[in-house]
């Protein structure tokens, strides 16, 4: 319908909402997957019973499954170099700078952040149960997880002079130190994996990322956290994406409300012209004549100053509503009923 008519901003935000919405459910969809393998995996004991199942599955291959252990290190193990007699199997080092930044538009200092350094160490690890049997973990880096403990957490105050405050304020950043942390993944912390368990030629059990793409788990956590946890991501995502579908189709209802009120609008000066040139018919007094057509009989009244002076053709074809006699503004027009 040539009415129906879409701004440049509504068609913006019409975009973007379509896009968002999309995005985020996608992103539903994706998570909903990930909670239907985790609900469907099987349950393993880390027992040496796994070694006999895992030989007689087919391929000496579970594609996903949930198994739990107690984190123990195959090689030496990473030592924390600020807190004694702490050792991990995963070790991450940050250095972080925190300086006050001038922000001319809010007229304030405003925290950034600024990585100077970091450093993820990891050494092979294996999880063990009850009665001694491990489980390899392979490429734990490529898990969603694990959640390491802080063990170190140190804030250096910067320290400057005179001259150092006199440049800071000139270049609009001022540091305020350095914050150093260490991150690690202890020995002896009872981990929650999920993923592909195989039986290599050694016959060592091993925990690898799913070769079919699904999510890669090692966390802290147990079971039902993780589950529940991913079940409120998906609920994250599934909200976003109605809140922005939402939104497009309220910009959608709102234009087709416009062009609703601009095709009644039409009616309603179609509606009033007929009723103006039904009036007209039969009328060639002259002297009763338009003052800007001279041609059709005078047939309206402008309101509010009340002229008679024109025909409702020419009223329409006013390039400002004002009165050509008084040049006070129309704020409405009704037809001229002669007896």
């Amino acid at each position: 319908m040539e009415e129906f008519y879409i701004g440049t901003v509504d068609a913006v935000i019409l975009g973007s909402s379509i896009a968002f919405s999309g995005l985020f459910y996608y992103l539903y969809r994706k998570k909903c997957k990930t909670v239907d393998k985790l609900n469907d995996a099987p349950h393993m004991a880390l027992n040496e019973e796994l070694v006999g199942l895992l030989n007689a599955t087919p391929g000496k291959c579970l594609q996903y499954v949930v198994i739990e252990g107690t984190v123990q290190a195959i090689e030496e193990p990473l030592r924390s170099p600020f807190k004694e007699g702490t050792f991990g199997v995963i070790q991450k080092l940050l250095l972080q700078e925190h300086k006050l930044v001038w922000n001319s538009l809010a007229r304030t200092w405003m925290d950034r952040e600024h990585v100077l350094h970091e450093r993820v160490s990891s050494v092979p690890f294996a999880l063990v149960g009850g009665d001694g049997a491990q489980v390899r973990v392979l490429r734990p880096l490529e898990a969603s997880g694990p959640e390491m403990e802080t063990v170190h957490e140190k804030f250096h105050q910067a320290n400057y002079g005179f001259g150092d405050l006199l440049s800071q304020y000139l270049s609009g950043e001022k540091s305020k130190g350095q914050l150093e942390t260490e991150e690690m993944l202890r020995v002896g912390v009872s981990i929650t994996a999920a993923g592909e368990l195989i039986l290599d030629s050694d016959r060592l059990l091993k925990l690898r990322p799913p070769t079919d793409g699904s999510t890669y788990f090692l966390t802290t956590t147990d079971f039902e956290s993780l589950r529940l946890g991913q079940e409120g991501q998906a609920s994250c995502w599934w909200s976003l994406a109605g809140i922005f579908a939402l939104v497009g189709v309220a910009v959608v209802l709102w234009a087709g409300f416009r062009s609703y009120r601009k095709i009644q609008r039409k009616w309603q000066r179609e509606q009033m012209r007929r009723e103006f040139e039904r009036i007209g018919e039969g009328e060639e007094d002259l002297e009763n004549a338009c003052v800007i057509c001279l041609s059709n009989p005078r047939g309206c009244v402008l309101l509010d100053c009340g002229h008679v002076c024109c025909c409702y053709s020419c009223y329409e074809a006013l390039p400002q509503p004002t009165c050509p006699v008084c040049r006070q503004g129309i704020r409405r027009v009704v037809p001229l009923y002669q007896a």
